[in-house]
């Protein structure tokens, strides 16, 4: 099997997806709250599918593999991430409710995803896709799920702007939050490009998008303990 380099991504962005946990987890412990508890979960299902994709630059093609990688890349996305933004931002009746939804809507297309046959064409390449799943209808769920994390990633990030902007100590905070809109989104991005077939510009969107995210949050943990002291 003859891969590019950029199909070795996924492994830097695993690794530093384990680092990042090092970070958040011991940080949420502290704190106990809800939007970092959906930010250490984004970060984790991050690493997951980059993991995937890592087995299948180093071992090749493998059907669970396949379905692992698409319930936690495609239909996880960039929803916990965006739920923890929810929390953060918005009212506390809303972000239980989506929750809720969301993940019934997740638990359903994953069951969905694993009982669909796998369908191989001819002259297949092997590389990571939804098209091999015979039950073309199971793909829609993903559209839906990424455009609720579209929305609350880029209307957190717009309503962090209206909420904070010229207030005393909350700059750096719409900054970071910002910048995790900005990395929870471009994998989504790539994940657009994958569906045409272009899967290496994934692997390249997750690796930034997840150095964007860990950055925000290192803005956003920065000044919430400045403020304290």
């Amino acid at each position: 099997m003859n891969n590019s380099l950029v199909e070795y991504i996924p492994i830097a962005t695993t690794l530093f997806s384990i680092y990042f946990l090092f970070e958040i987890i011991p940080h949420y412990k502290s704190r106990q709250t809800k939007y970092l508890l959906w930010w250490t979960i984004g970060v984790l299902t991050f690493g997951l599918g980059t993991a995937a994709e890592s087995y299948n630059a180093l071992f090749g093609w493998n059907n669970v593999n396949l379905k692992y990688w698409y319930i936690v890349g495609a239909l996880l996305g960039g929803f916990p991430l965006a739920q923890g933004s929810v929390y953060l931002l918005m009212n506390q009746r809303f972000a239980r409710i989506s929750s809720y939804v969301l993940v019934t809507t997740i638990v359903i297309a994953s069951i969905c995803v694993i009982l669909s046959p796998i369908k191989i064409p001819e002259g297949f390449d092997y590389k990571l896709t939804g098209k091999v799943l015979e039950w073309n209808w199971v793909r829609l769920f993903s559209p839906f799920i990424n455009l609720y994390a579209f929305i609350f990633l880029v209307g957190g990030a717009v309503y962090s702007a209206y909420r904070y902007y010229g207030l005393k100590n909350t700059e750096t905070r719409f900054k970071g939050n910002i910048l995790i809109a900005i990395g929870g989104l471009l994998p989504g991005i790539g994940g657009t490009f994958t569906r045409f077939g272009y899967v290496n510009v994934l692997y390249v969107t997750e690796f930034v998008g997840l150095l964007l995210i860990f950055i925000g949050y290192k803005i956003i943990k920065t000044n919430n303990q400045r403020i304290r002291d």
